[in-house]
């Protein structure tokens, strides 16, 4: 089911105005505390969100957002306030993965809840099948108004990610203010975060009083982009990504003071997430779509409720992108997604928040994929890299790969006493590592999705391609 309406009619000067107010401003400036308006919650308004018929859902998705690089997730450095609040009155999932470190691969995954080698789309060709079954087509369905505001090309709907929306747009870009700096010298992309944010207001104007669906993909992160109010950690290329999560943590938090302003935080699901991390060269690698190591798959992901729990809830069982709209859709009591391969937190969600234990944990493989040929021109031989993380250790496959020092074919990590994974410890455990190895060659014969089989090879025009460009790919 495919309902894309334009619908920017009245968006230009309202949003023209929107940002300049919020420029002149600055970005999250209420007091949370004394302008939330959520009233307090607990273990029973958690199971009775979907005995309610006004709630709606605010998916947000900060594009190249890494885990460990947010103070919500003890980074030592202030970068997301906005993050620390939603978790601190929410719900935190400490060790979330997400399943490639290349967007269109990863949000395949994401919407479908269905791991990548099974849903097809594996390279820089392949769409979504109109077959697959996605949230957006689910909350059409149960009645809500559906709306998607996206600046990256690999979502875009000529890749099938406009299923179920309403509304599937990119926003306008606007004259960038002089304050604003881009610091990612391979992005061209136009406009900035901001003008997502006033396209999303603006379908909130419209629609703000029926129940709705609303997903925002930001990208200034992913271009490297902050204001000078922001640049608080230094010049360097690490640093600079810090300024623009920060940056763009507040352009979160405008989108949330709206919500708080016209009275729709306390009847919002708020989901927090992102596509993939970053690397910074900590083996000699940087950016991300190039490999699944922890620094690009570790993301975060936090959920608010039209409430707020008095001392936020973190929960350490191992979640994963796939299973993001099992859970949502559970916690509304809407029907379920088929074929998933993700599964809903919501039991773990409440014997996080009622202190109650679930018995021992078996814990669950979760996986990541990247085909490193997912750029090339012409059809190559599949080059998989293959994570598998379970417990305290990640096991890496990279089919295709020479087994030499700077082109391996296996690592293993345990994070237990190598934090950061840089230690290999194939050698001193083999049975560890067998063990983890036929994990990651199941997952590869896993069989596809029924409508995974044969996905869609889409053509890019060269204004399409160009816009691919734009984002810093080398897209031939």
């Amino acid at each position: 089911m495919k309902r894309i309406l334009g619908w920017f009619a009245g968006l230009m000067a309202f949003a023209l105005l929107a940002m300049l107010l919020a420029y002149g401003a600055g970005f999250l400036k209420i007091e949370y505390g004394n302008a939330d308006r959520r009233p307090v919650g607990n273990a029973w308004d958690v199971q009775s969100l979907g005995m309610r018929d006004d709630v709606n859902v605010l998916f947000v998705l900060t594009d190249t957002l890494r885990a460990h690089r947010l103070s919500a997730y003890g980074y030592e450095r202030e970068t997301s306030p906005t993050w620390e609040y939603m978790a601190s009155s929410g719900l935190r999932f400490g060790r979330h993965l997400s399943q490639s470190s290349w967007t269109k691969c990863s949000m395949a995954s994401m919407w479908t809840g269905v791991y990548p080698q099974r849903t097809g789309v594996l390279k820089s060709s392949h769409g979504l099948s109109e077959d697959a079954i996605t949230p957006a087509e689910i909350f059409f369905d149960a009645g809500f108004r559906t709306a998607g505001i996206w600046r990256n090309g690999w979502v875009s709907p000529n890749f099938g990610f406009g299923q179920g929306f309403e509304v599937y747009e990119r926003p306008p870009g606007k004259a960038i203010p002089r304050s604003v700096r881009i610091e990612n010298p391979h992005i061209k992309l136009e406009g900035t975060d901001s003008d997502a944010v006033n396209a999303a207001v603006e379908f909130l104007r419209v629609h703000g009083n029926e129940r709705w669906f609303l997903y925002v993909h930001l990208m200034d992160v992913h271009q490297y982009l902050y204001d000078e109010k922001n640049a608080l950690f230094g010049s360097d290329y690490s640093d600079i990504y810090d300024n623009s999560v920060r940056h763009t943590d507040e352009v979160l938090g405008m989108l949330l003071t709206h919500l708080v302003d016209e009275d729709l935080l306390q009847n919002t699901l708020v989901v927090l997430a992102s596509d993939h991390g970053e690397a910074f060269g900590e083996r000699g690698i940087e950016g991300h779509a190039r490999e699944v190591y922890r620094e690009t798959t570790e993301v975060p992901f936090v959920i608010g409720f039209p409430f707020r729990l008095e001392s936020g809830v973190t929960i350490e069982t191992r979640s994963r992108n796939v299973d993001i709209w099992p859970t949502v859709l559970d916690l509304l009591d809407l029907p379920a997604m088929p074929e998933t391969d993700g599964r809903s937190l919501v039991p773990e969600i409440m014997a996080a928040i009622t202190g109650r234990k679930q018995g021992e944990e078996v814990p669950t493989p979760a996986f990541a994929h990247l085909d490193r040929h997912w750029g090339k021109a012409q059809p190559e031989e599949d080059a998989p890299s293959i994570a598998v993380a379970l417990g305290s250790y990640r096991y890496i496959l990279r089919e295709g790969a020479t087994g030499k020092p700077n082109d391996p074919a296996e690592l293993l990590f345990d994070a237990a006493s190598d934090p950061e994974e840089l230690l290999n410890v194939i050698e001193e455990e083999p049975e560890r590592a067998q063990a983890l190895r036929e994990l990651a060659r199941g997952y590869l014969d896993r069989p596809p999705a029924s409508w995974g089989e044969d996905a869609p090879s889409v053509e890019l025009d060269e204004a399409e391609a160009e816009q691919l460009r734009a984002l810093g790919y080398a897209v031939p």
